[in-house]
């Protein structure tokens, strides 16, 4: 807060009215500069913690990309393989020897802590535009991700539930049964093809943000 005093000796004339006047604005300019100052070097300050973290939130979700992207093509070789062996029984009524389905699905988690403290604190706010905007891209396409692989995740306990509650005493699946699992395993093949792009998308957007900011 600025305190403004009126002059502590009587003024005489327009001449003493106008230095006390002159005074009084010089000292409200050197406050006003000062506190600026104080400021913009919080501001300043603000903007450096916020980008330290965010680069090493984003350089840490970037290390487990390579290992994520590997998993998830498993996952797709997986149910190719599934839908090879209902195409089997369809055909056959019957599955061949020693055959089994196995439908597995991880969803993966990215940090974003910095990015949510960046919001909360307005440190974006004082960003440069292209650089918030860099910041947010990145952070969308990781919430993109998370929600397709939920939708999967979801989808895929709910439809195909029902049919993988057995053991290896269960008879085989009948030709009907068989058909319907494989609809439903080909519409996971195809979210799964969703979360790929996504993954693939994000996994550029890291690269370029790292090559364009290295340590």
């Amino acid at each position: 807060m600025i305190d403004v005093h009126p002059p502590h000796e009587p003024v005489h004339g327009w001449r003493d009215f106008l230095l006390h006047l002159l005074t009084i604005t010089i000292g409200l300019l050197i406050a006003l500069s000062l506190e600026g100052c104080v400021e913009w070097q919080h501001h300043r300050h603000l903007v450096h913690e916020a980008e330290t973290s965010l680069h090493t939130e984003i350089e840490s979700n970037a290390k487990d990309m390579p290992d994520s992207i590997a998993d998830l093509h498993k996952q797709q070789d997986i149910l190719k393989r599934d839908v090879k062996l209902l195409k089997y029984i369809v055909k056959n009524q019957k599955a061949p020897d020693n055959s089994s389905m196995e439908i597995t699905f991880h969803i993966r988690s990215f940090d974003d802590v910095s990015w949510k403290t960046a919001q909360s604190t307005s440190a974006l706010s004082y960003m440069h535009y292209s650089q918030a905007e860099e910041y947010a891209g990145i952070y969308d396409t990781q919430n993109a991700l998370y929600a397709a692989e939920q939708q999967a995740a979801r989808d895929a306990t709910i439809s195909l539930a029902p049919f993988l509650n057995t053991d290896d005493k269960s008879p085989d699946p009948t030709e009907g049964q068989a058909d319907t699992i494989r609809q439903k395993v080909e519409v996971l093949q195809g979210q799964l093809l969703l979360v790929d792009a996504f993954m693939s998308s994000l996994d550029r957007e890291y690269k370029k943000f790292l090559a364009a900011h290295p340590n």
